[in-house]
């Protein structure tokens, strides 16, 4: 993957025009500006419970946003990204529509994992109470199939999506197509969605499990040998983050985005610092994604405590709501539905209260920070919460999922922000010094200087909030230059 910044965007929300939408969009409005995608699930259909995290076939190109040739097309060019959801499959998949109407005879039966075969023997309450949810709600759907045959399907995330038996040999089998047919069609990256929960054993947590591990290494060295690197989301605790960059290609920096909320909030930067200092190198940095803000990534878990204290943890979550005038309380947690227990749905310029600079200096600590930073596309766009979407599907993440038109497109990207953002992309693009070292320099706690050297390259970074001084300087040959955020 190449050491440049990645925008992620839906096919069907950035130009409404789909896969030849995005490839326009790269050959003339985005030229030159990034150098690789994340496309957020392309595969059919697009527009299930889940925004396409639901998948039916996951091997299909929804064709109303194009096919598998113009997925190569966009790979001719840039490095891709897609999204493989190891954990689950939409009830209405062709898999499970046969085992509604043959019961266990189904030749799919066992592609699905149910409560029986974790707990063959049953569950106490204190077994299912130690299972780790992303959501309130119990993680099985009982469903009676035609032949009045009852099972409890184990669900995750929502009814409609049905957690696989990655172990079985159908389970296997399963996942090994979508590799298959992603390596064919010229992705180079694919992003592990859920991996987290993929196995369950009973008398654990039913998260990040040793076997869990195992699963994820055996299921990388597969895509390896088909010529793909792994990236791997995981919500968890810092420490977890550290423990799973060991043993993967890339993971998410999620601890980033509330430490820069933070910072920003308190003009404190020893927090953020620390977190540098021992932060995974491999990592991959948002500042927003199509799913919330996360602050499970800086809160303790148990009695581990967290890059915030609790009291941080709290007052920046108000602060978002604040910010975003009381917006992203309506979209988060039991607001609304598609519950997350460990994340705030806001655009990220909304959590900022759309300020401009302080939108700019967030992006300037992101693609200062070791990783490989991605944009999402209503981040490029410094786009607002879209509340009349909220309000129409009355799930909380579609309040940071805008369907941009090409009017509107054309219309942000003339604004003074989204153009700042567009000239530190492509120095971050293009400046020798980020494919070199990096350092945390000697400072106070309410300055952080960053800085990448390689060679005789240099590129710096400092940010004061209590004072009002931030300036990036980098040198262009033997010329240092220096850019500060009122100019940019």
């Amino acid at each position: 993957m190449k050491n440049q910044v990645q925008l992620i965007t839906y096919s069907d929300r950035l130009g409404k025009q789909g896969l030849p939408g995005i490839i326009s969009l790269f050959n003339n409005e985005l030229k030159g500006v990034f150098g690789g995608v994340h496309l957020l699930p392309f595969y059919y259909p697009i527009d299930g419970a889940d925004a396409g995290y639901d998948p039916i076939d996951h091997t299909r190109v929804d064709e109303r946003i194009g096919s598998w040739d113009d997925v190569a097309t966009i790979a001719e060019n840039f490095d891709i990204m897609g999204d493989i959801i190891v954990n689950h499959v939409s009830a209405q998949s062709a898999e499970f529509l046969d085992v509604e109407e043959k019961g266990s005879e189904s030749d799919f039966f066992d592609l699905f994992l149910t409560k029986e075969k974790v707990f063959p023997k049953g569950a106490n309450d204190k077994a299912i109470k130690a299972i780790y949810r992303p959501r309130p709600n119990l993680p099985f759907t009982e469903k009676t199939l035609k032949n009045g045959e009852k099972v409890n399907l184990w669900t995750t995330f929502t009814s409609n999506q049905l957690d696989i038996d990655v172990n079985h040999p159908l389970g296997v089998k399963y996942l090994d197509s979508i590799l298959t047919r992603f390596s064919e069609s010229g992705i180079k990256m694919i992003r592990l969605d859920a991996a987290g929960y993929a196995i369950k054993k009973a008398g654990t947590s039913c998260f990040m499990l040793q076997e869990t591990y195992k699963f994820i290494d055996e299921f990388t060295q597969k895509a390896k040998k088909m010529g793909m690197e792994v990236l791997v989301e995981i919500h968890s605790h810092y420490e977890q983050q550290i423990a799973i960059a060991k043993k993967v290609d890339f993971v998410y920096d999620f601890a980033l985005p509330p430490l820069i909320l933070h910072s920003i909030r308190t003009g404190r930067f020893a927090e953020i610092k620390k977190w540098l200092e021992i932060s995974p190198r491999n990592c991959v940095t948002v500042l927003d994604t199509h799913d919330g803000i996360g602050v499970i990534d800086v809160a303790k878990a148990g009695d581990r405590p967290g890059l915030l204290s609790d009291d941080d943890v709290d007052q920046l979550v108000e602060c978002i709501h604040e910010n975003s005038k009381g917006e992203s309380r309506k979209a988060t947690g039991a607001a609304a539905s598609n519950l997350d227990l460990y994340q705030v749905n806001c655009t990220f310029y909304d959590a900022l209260a759309r300020n401009d600079k302080n939108y700019l200096i967030a992006r300037a600590i992101q693609f200062f920070c070791p990783g490989i930073p991605q944009v999402y596309y209503v981040g490029l766009l410094a786009g607002e919460n879209d509340m009349e979407l909220l309000q129409e599907t009355q799930v909380g993440r579609d309040i940071n999922r805008h369907y941009f038109d090409k009017e509107e497109i054309a219309k942000d990207l003339e604004k003074e922000v989204v153009k700042s953002l567009v000239r530190l992309i492509k120095l971050r693009n293009s400046h020798a010094a980020f494919s070199g070292n990096f350092s945390i320099e000697s400072s106070d706690e309410n300055t952080l200087h960053l800085a990448w050297t390689k060679d005789f390259h240099r590129a710096e970074l400092r940010v004061n909030m209590n004072s009002g001084k931030f300036e990036i300087m980098y040198n262009d040959g033997p010329t240092v230059k220096q850019i500060d955020f009122d100019h940019l």
